[in-house]
Order: C-alpha cells, then structure tokens, then sequence
C-alpha cells in the first residue's frame, strides 16, 4: 500500500515538472513581443493598421497588425468606453482570456513546480533516512562465537574467573534460579585500550555457544531525537528473538555519561537513549539466558543508573597483563610465525612492561614484516629488538647528516643523565637501551627505562622517578650551563608534572600537604615546590656523578647506541 502511494505521488511529480516545462517553453518561445505607446497605437488603430486587440485587466494590453506577425504591447488605459471605440473602428476585440490565462500560469506554474519538487525530496529524504536512522547494524556473529572460547583469550586469568559463572548461567540458567539466583543482567569491562575486552565478551559468547550480538555506543547517538531509543529497542528484540544471547555494547560511555555531568535536559537524544537501554535491561526475566555486557576505558564517566545492581551489576576490570599473561599472550601470536629459536619470550615478556595484548601482537607482526621486506628465513632478535624500538620511539632516521656536532653532544648529555640517574637511583629498573640516533616521531633520541612489575610504588620511588625525568635537563646545565639548556626536556618536563600531581592530590605524599584537599592555588605551589625540590636533587645527582656522565655521553657520540650491559660496565668502572 505504501509502495503504491509512492509510486502515485512520483508520477504526478513528474507530470508537474513536465507540464511546467511545457508551458515554460510556450511562453519563452512563441512570438516576438514589441511595445509601443499608447498614443502610436490609437494612431495605428486609426490608421486601419490593427487587426486585433486583446484586452485585459492588467496593465498591458495586447494588439496584432495586418502587416506583421507580431504580438505588440501597449500601456492600458483602463478606459470602459475603449472596447466600443475599437469595435466601431472595425477592430476585433477579445477580452484576454488567453492572455490572462497564459500569463497566470507561467507566474503560477513555476512555484507549483518547486512546490512540488520540495515535497518530493522531502519525502524521498524522510523515506530513505527513516531507513537508515531505524535500523541497526547488528550482526549475529555465531560463526565467530563458535571460533572463539577461553582458550583464545591469552593472560586475564581472573577476569575469565571472574565469568566463568555467567557462562554457565547462560547455558543452564534454571540450575541458577531453583536457589532463587538471578543472572547478572550486565558485566561491564573496563580497562586501557587494547587489554581485550572484546576478544572476552566473545569469548563468553562463544563458550556458551550463543549468537552474539555486537554493536558499538557511538550506533545509538544521532542528531534525531528517538532514533537512539529506537535503536536499543530494536537491538533487544533482535536478542530476545534468538533466545538465549550475548549483547556486547563497546563505548558504552558514549551513550552511557553521567547525566549530572553534563547540560542534558529532558528531551536530549543521548538521555532518551540511556533511559530506553536502562528500561531494556530492567524488562529482563531471571530465566531469559540473555546477558548484556559492556566495554569502556572510562569506568568513572558513567552514569550511576547504569552501574546499580540489576543493570551492570558486576564489573570486571581487563587490565595491562602482567609478566606471565605478556608471555602468554606472546606464545599465542607466535604460533603461526616463524620465530628463531635464539628468541628469549621470558625476556621478551620482560622488556614489554605496560604493553597491553594489542600493542604485543602489533610488536610480533611488525618483527615479522621487517623479516618479510629483508627476506629473512625467520623472524630474528634483529627484527624483534627493530620492531620493539619503533613502537616505542619510532623508527630510526637513516639521514642524519643535517644534525650538527653540537646538537649530538647535547643529546648524548641528556639522555646520559637519564641513564645515569636511573641506574643510581632505581637499580631494579632496566635501561635496555640508550641512543642518540633521531627518530620519526621527533625525538632525537631516547633512553628506555623498564620498570619491574609492581602493584605499588612508595613515596621514594616516585620522587626517584621524577628525579630521573628531570635529570636529561639537569645534565644539559650541568654541562652547558643555565643560559644553554634546550626543548628537549618538554616530554620529561611534562610526565614529571603528571606523576608530582598526582603525588600532591592523588597520593597525599606531600609532607606539608598531607591528606587535605587544596584549591588549585595551594595545590600549584605545593607541586611547585615539590618539582623544584627534586630538580635541585637531580641537579646535584648530576654534578656529583658527572665524570661518569661525561663517559656515558662519550660512548654515546662514538658507538651512538649502548645496551644495558655497557652501560653497566661504564658506570662500574667509574
């Protein structure tokens, strides 16, 4: 029915436009049309020149000669008594019906025409973004369900543990409810990017061997208001018509902020969204076998209504792996590639401190590619340690001859005295590499510190680690002078700021602070003072340690790359 009312309102459409043109050519092309004066046209008439007159009551009139196939056009006197004159002169006279008429439609047709032109794109455009704002791309994955189970998912032990339970609820949920347990309606994942909240919503999914129903938070927000709601209605249905499923919304904090975060009033699209996933959730019976789950990497942004109990009532963190899930994880994307055999994964494991499962597979695939471009049998240490260093700094400039002498000097210095603070001051912490060789990403050159795995650091380490930050500029004055120090601290500078914010406000470390809670006046002055106490230390460490720094940098400008071996043996024989 609707599709013929369509079709309906397009044929008229189209006869409108072509009777529009019809007439527009009509009149744009017909015969000439030549003005004259009202006084030399009575003479004309007089004369016994005019065959013809058209009257009207607009302020032309029309007249034909005997001479000539021209329309002419004079000024209309609006004279009652003019059409007896004619007549008696033996003119014939009409009353313009046809000229009024033509008239009338080229001024009418034209808007009829775009009256109609507007109504049609309107409906065609409400028709197709109707469509397309109302539908949702959801895709049930059940051959990558079937595919994927615990067994893929490397590292996160106790977050598998922690839902080992919801995979057997989902499979045997009446074995749950003659205790009177009730499923958790939402898990929400959280956690840096990268961990692999995904691969384990899918995991779940696949255990159970349930569809899975996958969709992302930035789907539901549109500048429509009610499509979002729409959205999330139509994506329930969908699961609840397969039975027994898992909803895996990603980015849930785009659709999900706290509404007391931000200017959102009653009828925000974004608002409607949330209560109509909120209400969704609420709509679930214990023994459906439908669990949602969520993902973000800002658990704190999110609207409390989402995180109460009976909503997203668990929440499980996915976090950076530790030492055993990094080589776990590494096994795994080895599998398929053709590592050496002198390859260390323990060690390997060891370096990628703070590598989330992500950036451990980008690292494994560009070794492998870097194998591939110089033809190699197999992926080597060679190809590991390129790939490794080119996550972290970026890849190496192969023209170097623009960097003056001078320039090589201060940064053999900098990165020296991070070197040498870090190994003075954090003796657990591994200096893999230290180089002065520029890189892509604009640093020119950088010195890798690896901290152990730890779950906390003291008041003493973090000052040791803003200490080592500060001693690349620390090192630049003490070798060159206040007046000479350079740009090349601004990362240091900047990371050694976070890290005494944090200390100050976070931590309560700050002596004269303590626990108290600052203004940001008082908490500026007091991680002035703490940053400028610690340059000072920095300062000092520098200059009572600086024949070792002055080796340090030596062997920097000759070799322009030191591992932790050498660097150790330097500082050992200072």
């Amino acid at each position: 029915m609707k599709s013929k009312k369509n079709k309906i309102i397009c044929l008229i459409s189209i006869a409108a436009i072509a009777l529009t043109a019809f007439f527009i050519y009509f009149n744009n092309t017909g015969e000439d049309t030549a003005f004259v004066s009202y006084a030399e046209f009575m003479v004309m008439a007089e004369d016994g020149q005019v065959s013809h007159v058209v009257l009207s009551d607009g302020a032309m009139i029309q007249f034909y000669t005997y001479a000539s196939d021209v329309t002419y056009e004079t000024s209309n006197p609006r004279n009652p008594a003019l059409k007896e004159q004619l007549l008696l002169m033996g003119i014939e006279v009409s009353e313009g019906t046809g000229f009024a008429m033509s008239g009338l439609l080229s001024s009418v047709l034209p808007i009829a025409f775009f009256v109609m032109m507007f109504i049609f794109v309107i409906r065609m455009i409400a028709r197709t973004s109707g469509k397309n704002a109302m539908s949702l791309n959801v895709t049930a994955a059940d051959e990558i369900s079937v595919d994927v189970g615990f067994n893929h998912v490397a590292g996160n032990d106790e977050a598998k543990e922690s839902v080992q339970d919801v995979v057997d609820f989902i499979k045997n949920p009446e074995k749950y409810t003659t205790y009177g347990a009730r499923m958790p309606r939402g898990i929400i994942f959280y956690g840096p990017p990268g961990t692999g909240k995904t691969l384990m919503a899918r995991a779940i999914a696949g255990e159970a061997g349930v569809p899975f129903f996958a969709t992302s938070g930035s789907d539901f927000v549109q500048m429509y208001v009610g499509v979002g709601a729409s959205r999330v209605r139509e994506l329930f249905k969908k699961a609840r018509a397969a039975g027994r499923a898992v909803i895996f919304i990603d980015e849930i904090d785009a659709v999900g902020k706290s509404r007391a975060s931000g200017n959102m009033g009653g009828n925000d699209e974004r608002d409607q969204t949330l209560n109509a996933l909120l209400a969704e959730m609420s709509g679930f019976s214990s023994g459906e076998g439908i669990v949602v789950i969520a993902a973000t990497n800002r658990l704190d942004t999110l609207d409390e209504a989402l995180l109460r109990p009976g909503r997203f009532d668990r929440q499980v963190e996915i976090g950076l792996p530790d030492l055993a899930g990094r080589k776990n994880i590494l096994a795994t994307h080895a599998k398929n590639k053709p590592l050496a055999h002198s390859i260390d994964m323990e060690e390997l494991a060891r370096q990628t401190v703070y590598f989330s499962g992500a950036m451990l597979e980008n690292l494994l695939n560009e070794a492998a590619i870097n194998a591939a471009k110089a033809g190699a049998a197999e992926i080597g240490p060679k190809e590991i340690d390129t790939a490794y260093y080119t996550i972290i700094a970026g890849s190496e400039k192969k023209d170097r001859s623009a960097i003056k002498e001078k320039e090589r000097r201060i940064t053999a210095y900098h990165e020296g005295g991070h070197a040498l603070a870090t190994k003075l001051l954090s003796p657990e912490h591994s200096v893999s590499k230290i180089t002065i060789i520029p890189s892509t990403k604009g640093a020119a050159g950088f010195c890798v510190n690896l901290p152990p795995d730890k779950m906390y650091f003291t008041k003493r380490e973090l000052e040791n680690q803003v200490i080592s930050l500060l001693a690349g500029r620390a090192a630049e004055e003490a070798t060159f002078g206040a007046d000479n120090v350079t740009t090349g601290a601004s990362n240091d500078i900047e990371r050694a700021n976070r890290i005494i914010k944090d200390y100050v406000s976070k931590y309560g470390m700050s002596t004269s602070a303590g626990l108290a809670e600052l203004s940001d006046e008082d908490r500026y002055k007091e991680c002035q003072a703490h940053i400028s106490k610690l340059y000072d230390e920095a300062l000092a460490l520098v200059k009572n340690n600086f024949h070792t720094l002055e080796n340090i940098a030596q062997a920097l400008l000759e070799k322009e790359s030191l591992c932790e071996r050498e660097l150790d043996a330097i500082i050992a024989s200072a």
